[in-house]
């Protein structure tokens, strides 16, 4: 049996850390969104998180297994989906408020559980599933204003915005599925350097369409956006090898605090109550998966522990 996590609370801290500093990424990434294509985005994002990744790896004396991929193509398809989810979540920065962007993201956990019964044939009960709709149901609801039609509906900028998120969502759920097949042969270190490397060459395909020179204060913001982005990947990852990932997974919802004080102090983004409903079925339907596979974890650990011998 893998011994305990002794730290819970320097886990809870590094996750909280690695939220907050994915959301201040994001909010880089949105106030460069006028003047940056979402392609180049993405390669400055991962291009410069690349350096700060090495540097983690060899400080842990892991770049021999970071650098070293068991199934190769299986990185290529985890960074493929990766990529075009993290293009299309920016994208959508351009169109959507802070808070609404990062709640219609909250879908892609809810979609890794259908996905996972579909391609992996996950047991997906009836417990799990109605959370899913749960959450699916807040996902409509946070949608439903940029899709009506007729007088109060959103502009069709925000329309776009919300399908440009819930498309990365889907992609992003698409990631954690390759994922969950690669952790049974591939190390943390080497899904995290691959899947930087991966993005940094695939946002090059966006050349020819659109990107620009920035400004220096534009491309000083970009470069810290990816430095960020690398320190938050390692927190996150410290994170798990600290505490149970059942323990510091719900507060990845953290991310909606943050990101509703920047969208107010920074963007002057104001979120209406459907918005925040919507965002409130998502976090808790987020919150019953993650309590579930809590309680089951500890059903089956329950006969290792008896059968374990005592004294």
């Amino acid at each position: 049996m893998p011994p305990v996590p002794a730290r819970p609370m320097r886990g809870i801290a590094l996750k909280v850390c690695s939220v907050l500093l994915f959301i201040v990424m994001a909010s880089i990434i949105k106030a460069t969104s006028d003047e940056v294509p979402p392609g180049q985005a993405v390669f400055f994002r991962s291009a410069f998180a690349i350096p700060v990744i090495l540097v983690w790896l060899a400080m842990r004396h892991e770049l021999r297994t970071g650098l070293k991929a068991q199934n190769l193509m299986g990185h290529v398809w985890r960074g493929l989906a990766g990529t075009m989810a993290m293009g299309f979540g920016f994208a959508a920065l351009a169109y959507l408020p802070l808070p609404e962007a990062t709640a219609l993201s909250y879908a892609a956990p809810l979609l890794t559980v259908i996905f996972a019964a579909m391609f992996l044939g996950e047991d997906v009960r009836a417990f799990r599933m109605t959370a899913v709709m749960i959450g699916l149901v807040g996902v409509m609801i946070v949608l439903a204003p940029n899709m009506t039609v007729g007088p109060g509906a959103m502009d069709d900028a925000a329309a776009l915005g919300a399908m440009l998120a819930l498309t990365g969502a889907v992609f992003g759920a698409l990631a954690a599925v390759f994922i969950r097949k690669m952790v049974a042969i591939e190390t943390t270190s080497s899904i995290v350097f691959y899947f930087s490397l991966t993005s940094t060459v695939l946002s090059l395909a966006t050349i020819p369409y659109g990107w620009v020179w920035p400004g220096w204060g534009f491309t000083a913001l970009l470069i810290v956006a990816g430095l960020l982005g690398g320190t938050a990947q390692i927190f996150m990852t410290q994170a798990f090898r600290e505490a149970d990932a059942s323990l510091i997974a719900p507060f990845d919802y953290a991310s909606m605090l943050f990101a509703l004080i920047i969208g107010y102090v920074v963007f002057s983004e104001v979120p209406t109550m459907t918005m925040l409903g919507g965002a409130a079925l998502i976090i808790a339907s987020g919150c019953l998966i993650i309590w579930r596979e809590r309680r089951l974890g500890l059903e089956r650990n329950q006969p290792r522990k008896a059968m374990t011998p005592q004294g």
